[in-house]
């Protein structure tokens, strides 16, 4: 697709605008292009390119959801496991009956609020540029846990929580008997080849960390989801992302391959034309908008911002990488809307 770069290249211009620096990539017909644009802050001087660092926020659920996947095949969980099974001694709520699975944390159906207790929205909401989940250790995160009413019966409604992705990713750590960081990068980044993506960037890696900003443009301090990691903690590269789409589009080794695939088989519908898979959010364009499925997550940070799409029926994928706390959601679903339209009509013509 020979104007590929050339709409990535765009794209990424028109979020520099906005954001104080952004990376793009985009993969159509088995290539893949990443362009940045702005400045990157932190330590990085230069522009932001394929290395840059970012942090990708909630994106990071859909890496919590395929490390679940890999449990679940090598016979290490279940997804109707109950989570009190991976958390002994710990109190974990119930309604009418039913208990929390992990199927219904990556789902987002577990019926668990959107912030742990004690956490207050309006300080996540207007005070983003200080870490609201630093003090997310799993002692109070259990502890809040134990005190916690869930908004509707397990397995029934959808509610965003970071608490239950959060929970997840702790509860898959204990069962594996090792942390949050260690587990995803055994279990999703190694067998991926994601060389730059981790809760703790290696020491080397420290001057490729770009540097977050307020939506005023003015620096923030990183943050850090201590126990909460399985929430938003991860920190990735427009490369790492780039892999890490080609995965899903059918690129993956053996194993990956596999659990990327229950990721998808699992389906809890939220409108009529959108659902939930595990960690991932999907959705089918009106027939009048192209018709095209778009597989789904975004991110934010207090100082970041991030979007990751695709569509396995077209080949295509976009993410975006910003380093300013706006959300890139809208640009980067235009960009794999034009993507997808494009791989269509190649299609047709080729008929």
């Amino acid at each position: 697709m020979a104007e590929l770069g050339e709409l990535v290249r765009r794209t990424a211009d028109r979020l520099a605008e906005q954001q104080v620096g952004a990376v793009v990539v985009g993969i159509a017909d088995g290539a893949a292009e990443i362009r940045g644009a702005g400045r990157a802050g932190g330590a990085v001087t230069s522009p932001p390119g394929p290395d840059t660092l970012f942090e990708i926020g909630s994106v990071t659920k859909v890496f919590t959801a395929l490390v679940l996947a890999r449990t679940v095949l090598a016979g290490d969980a279940a997804l109707d496991e109950p989570l009190a099974d991976l958390l002994p001694g710990s109190t974990v709520p119930e309604r009418d009956g039913r208990r929390i699975t992990l199927q219904q944390l990556a789902t987002h159906t577990s019926g668990l609020p959107r912030l742990p207790r004690g956490m207050l929205l309006t300080a996540l909401l207007t005070l983003r540029s200080a870490d609201p989940y630093v003090g997310c250790t799993a002692d109070r995160l259990l502890a809040g846990l134990a005190r916690t009413r869930l908004r509707s019966v397990p397995g029934q409604t959808y509610h965003y929580s970071n608490l239950g992705a959060g929970l997840l990713g702790l509860a898959l750590a204990r069962r594996a008997g090792t942390d949050y960081a260690t587990l995803v990068r055994r279990e999703v980044c190694r067998p991926l080849g994601l060389a730059d993506t981790a809760v703790v960037p290696a020491p080397e890696a420290a001057g490729r960390l770009a540097g977050g900003h307020s939506a005023r443009r003015r620096p923030v301090a990183p943050w850090h989801l201590a126990d909460l990691a399985g929430a938003g903690g991860l920190r990735s590269t427009g490369r790492d992302l780039a892999a890490f789409l080609r995965a899903h589009l059918g690129e993956a080794p053996a194993g990956p391959a596999e659990a990327i695939a229950l990721t998808r088989q699992v389906e809890h519908r939220t409108s009529p034309f959108s659902w939930m898979h595990l960690g991932w959010s999907a959705h089918r364009l009106h027939p009048e908008h192209g018709g095209h499925l778009q597989v789904w997550h975004n991110g934010r940070t207090g100082g970041f911002a991030s979007y990751t799409g695709f569509d396995p029926e077209t080949g295509t994928a976009v993410a975006v990488l910003g380093n300013t706390d706006r959300s890139v959601d809208a640009p980067g679903a235009a960009l794999l809307r034009t993507l997808q339209d494009g791989a269509a009509g190649r299609g047709r013509r080729g008929q």
